[in-house]
């Protein structure tokens, strides 16, 4: 089940802390790196974000989060993790498709690290394109993905 967090309220907002803690570990080793900005947010740098906060539950257990921001005809999505023991289970493309229906808009844009080839499989599969790829001053090549809807 998917349903809007409201991440302001602390309590829910170190859940998303959590799942980001526990997933985003996965990435950095992915793209080979230890030193990885979105492990870095914090529980109040989450709950005074001006994005939007989905999560998919697995009974009790917030098992994969999505976060979006729609900017006038564009949607961006920020961060779209899954708990590792939850993989390979349709969570990240069930949230990505929630969050592409849900924000219809004339661009969606996703971002990810070069690296990070299942997050690349999954947004080919929805039909993003690759628009560019860049190197971030810390060492991570990024790629950024444009879905023309």
């Amino acid at each position: 089940m998917i349903e809007k967090l409201n991440h302001q309220q602390r309590s829910i907002a170190k859940l998303i802390y959590d799942v980001f803690q526990i997933s985003y570990p996965v990435e950095a080793a992915l793209i080979g790196v230890d030193d990885f900005p979105p492990l870095q947010r914090t529980v109040k740098d989450i709950q005074g974000s001006h994005t939007s906060f989905y999560g998919f539950w697995v009974g009790e257990n917030l098992a994969g989060v999505v976060e979006v921001l729609q900017n006038g005809s564009i949607t961006e999505i920020w961060s779209l993790v899954v708990v590792p023991i939850f993989f390979r289970q349709g969570i990240a493309s069930s949230l990505l498709q929630f969050a592409i229906q849900l924000f219809p808009s004339e661009i969606g844009v996703v971002e990810t690290g070069a690296a990070n080839s299942p997050a690349i499989r999954l947004y080919r599969k929805f039909g993003f394109e690759e628009e560019k790829r860049w190197k971030m001053e810390i060492g991570i090549e990024k790629v950024k993905f444009i879905l023309k809807i």
